[in-house]
């Protein structure tokens, strides 16, 4: 099967912020009597052909934008084989996702970074238990118009003088950037203040703590940026790399600096290999302890984005399969129902999954 793009799934179920429900109903095979493994996501028949299980239920889960492109295209393949399953999966950024997550309005929750010490808090106050699974590695893309063909390579401390809070109303020009830049206007587009795209990029340009200039077009929705770039020579953005790449033929992305002064371009293998820094992040899904005890559906789904041979459709979607290695101690985090976060302060800035996991 071939998968859709991030921007055609969201723009084919007219997903703009607003909660995509995939009510996957149907019945099992007439022949297929035996019920999934562990609750499951299907069973084989003695011809080798997949069968549907009669595992029921529903599966809710919001958050962030850069993590629905995986969680949609989940959904939809679990569906072929969980027909009785309703998953419902929403876009309303890491931080709006996390506060219904820990007002347990939610099963799961999509994250583009770790969770907060003030979500944290948040989910304790309401005996929210959790289970964090790292889920995919991904490049934050830097992209300008086009015929922009002066930024052929930004440091992030260039990136700052245009996103510091100082910036407001002063930095509104290329050459302010750099005197060798033109005398082009300088427009900004970027995710809300509730995306983890936001936070992240923000402290790694910023700074620890840092906070970005409120004076540029703000959005959750990716695709609102990328048209924002399109349409302005001046214009420079930023986003998760499924949506660089989808939008490669209209876009021009920026290489950056990295800590050996090197100028990378973000690709799978410089995403893979820790050489696009400090843009490269992984990205989450968060589960709830009591769903994945009390819901065979929310742990069969777990088990479903976890697996190994998900890889390739991760990939399909723009984003970067975990190594098998990373992959088992994910599995088997979810297995033992491993509750909190891995990452102390909630950053994963410069943090290895191997290391911590």
């Amino acid at each position: 099967m071939t998968f859709n793009n991030p921007a055609q799934r969201k723009l084919s179920y007219g997903l703009s912020l607003v909660a995509l429900t995939l009510t996957l109903t149907g019945c099992p095979s007439a022949n297929n009597t035996a019920n999934a493994p562990d609750g499951g996501t299907g069973t084989e028949t003695t011809s080798g052909e997949t069968t549907t299980s009669d595992l029921s239920g529903t599966v809710i889960i919001d958050g962030s934008s850069t993590v629905f492109p995986v969680s949609e295209a989940m959904a939809e393949e679990f569906g072929n084989t969980n027909p009785n399953v309703q998953v419902t999966v929403g876009s309303s950024g890491t931080g709006g996702g996390f506060k219904k997550f820990c007002a347990g309005e939610t099963d799961m929750s999509g994250a583009s970074r770790p969770i907060k010490q003030e979500e944290i808090d948040l989910c304790a106050q309401n005996n929210i238990e959790y289970v964090e699974l790292p889920v995919a590695f991904d490049g934050i893309s830097i992209v300008v118009h086009p015929e922009n063909d002066w930024a052929t390579c930004l440091s992030t401390d260039e990136l700052k003088v245009m996103w510091e809070p100082a910036a407001e109303g002063t930095i509104n020009n290329w050459n302010q950037v750099k005197p060798e830049f033109p005398d082009q206007t300088l427009t900004l587009s970027g995710p809300g203040t509730d995306s983890g795209t936001f936070d992240y990029f923000t402290e790694a340009v910023v700074g620890e703590g840092g906070a970005s200039r409120g004076d540029y077009a703000a959005s959750e929705d990716d695709n609102v940026i990328v048209q924002g770039v399109i349409g302005d020579k001046g214009a420079l953005g930023y986003f998760g790399f499924a949506y660089f790449e989808e939008n490669k033929d209209a876009l021009k992305v920026v290489p950056i600096k990295n800590e050996a002064g090197e100028c990378i371009e973000p690709s799978r293998e410089a995403i893979a290999d820790g050489t696009y820094n400090p843009l490269a992040r992984p990205i989450f899904i968060y589960v709830s302890k009591t769903a994945l005890e009390t819901k065979p559906e929310v742990k069969a789904f777990a088990e479903y984005v976890t697996d190994p041979a998900q890889s390739e459709l991760i990939n399909e979607v723009g984003y970067i399969a975990l190594p098998d290695d990373i992959i088992a101690k994910v599995q088997t985090r979810l297995q033992s129902a491993t509750v909190g976060s891995i990452f102390e302060g909630g950053s994963s800035l410069g943090v290895k999954l191997a290391d911590k996991l």
